[in-house]
């Protein structure tokens, strides 16, 4: 863009947004979510295949970030846009464009740049790698718009916490591992025929390794998913109100926070398969100690379901699990590394 266009677009106030609107604007705090499943999937892969891409994984990095701040901009847009209670700590206090003021039509240039940055990101590691980045990589994305966007968003829908644990606990952690591995047979596309009349593609999935790596991302999956559930726990009321008609509105209060507890334990019980199968070092089962902390959490949050008081106990709670699992294997990785350079 030239550079008279720009000074225009700044006069008008297109762009006229200061950092703290902006960080607030794509919630830049909660993108530490999307990090944790991108770190897990990295260290996995230089464990189990000792492999590891630089330039892939800076490009996969500012793909991520830049999709993950342009869904949580489209989706604070879209609320601010459909909101039926214009008062209240959702509405007033926690979306920025309320709080800090922040002109529509700046809000929507900043959806357009960080949309156009991410698919640049997309195709430059699409370019380093295969179509299956590609593929997956336009399916996140389009999940991550029709999350917020259309005549019956998935975030208004009790499948909230199915796609989002699904798609940034397990696709995040799958990419993260495949732009590693691509060209080991884990998956792969290839077209077969080629004519006019004629397109045939040849799709190879090593269900075996698709499935350990499933194994591995449950624990980020039941995370993600439970930061949603919580948020939606304490948003019973308002989403009522606001026509939003989420998981817990459909179960219930208390089945809800049952399903939340669960959760936990099966990202528990994974661990110790992941640990059986050696798919993860033996260290990694010192992340079962967390769970002390963890039912301290759970039994504050059964008390009391609030957006500004104890819904941060879900996020805790997901950092808690899996960033010591991260934290294991890289200190399984770099006692491996020292132990190499010690009997050359």
């Amino acid at each position: 863009m030239p550079k008279r266009q720009i000074i225009q677009l700044w006069d008008k106030g297109y762009l006229n947004v200061n950092l703290k609107s902006f960080l607030g604007l794509v919630e830049i705090r909660t993108k530490l979510a999307s990090m944790v499943p991108f770190l897990l999937g990295t260290v996995y892969a230089s464990y189990r295949f000792q492999r590891f891409h630089p330039i892939n994984f800076l490009l996969f990095f500012g793909a991520l970030i830049c999709i993950d701040m342009f869904t949580t901009a489209l989706n604070n847009y879209l609320d601010f846009k459909r909101a039926n209670k214009r008062h209240g700590y959702n509405f007033e206090s926690h979306n920025a464009i309320v709080r800090d003021n922040i002109k529509e039509s700046t809000v929507l240039m900043t959806i357009a740049l960080l949309y156009a940055v991410a698919v640049l990101f997309g195709i430059l590691l699409t370019v380093n790698t295969n179509i299956i980045v590609l593929g997956v990589g336009t399916l996140s994305f389009a999940v991550g718009i029709l999350y917020s966007f259309g005549p019956l968003p998935i975030s208004r829908m009790p499948l909230g916490e199915l796609f989002s644990g699904l798609f940034m606990g397990f696709v995040i952690v799958f990419l993260s591992v495949y732009i590693h591995i691509y060209e080991m047979d884990v998956a792969t596309l290839k077209i077969t025929s080629l004519d006019l009349q004629d397109i045939s593609l040849f799709l190879h999935v090593d269900i075996r390794e698709l499935i350990f790596i499933f194994l591995l991302s449950l624990p980020a999956i039941c995370g993600i998913a439970n930061i949603m559930l919580a948020n939606n726990i304490c948003d019973i009321e308002d989403d009522l109100e606001n026509r939003r008609y989420t998981l817990p509105v459909y179960i219930g209060r208390e089945n809800a926070l049952l399903l939340f507890k669960v959760m936990y334990y099966v990202s528990y019980l994974d661990i110790a398969v992941l640990a059986v199968l050696k798919l993860i070092p033996y260290i990694c089962l010192a992340s079962l100690l967390t769970l002390i902390p963890v039912i301290r959490n759970l039994k504050q949050f059964d008390e009391t379901q609030s957006k500004n008081g104890t819904f941060d106990l879900s996020v805790k709670n997901f950092f808690l699990i899996n960033t010591s699992i991260i934290l294991m294997i890289f200190v399984a990785l770099a006692a491996s590394a020292v132990s190499h350079n010690l009997f050359l």
